[in-house]
């Protein structure tokens, strides 16, 4: 493997949650990520950075 590889990359950032929501429960999954990759990959993007995930303690 190419130790600069990120010299190349098409680095797309997404957030899951707000990304795409494939079960319609009003939050971005896993799932509507995956069915979204095909696109992502048709931008050129080939790196994904997935922002952490977690509870927000405002709550």
């Amino acid at each position: 493997m190419d130790p600069f590889w990120y010299k190349d990359a098409v680095i797309y950032q997404a957030h899951v949650r707000s990304f795409f929501d494939a079960n319609n429960d009003g939050y971005g999954d896993f799932e509507g990520l995956r069915e979204k990759l095909s696109y992502l990959e048709s931008l050129g993007v080939n790196t994904l950075w997935l922002m952490p995930f977690f509870q927000s303690p405002l709550k």
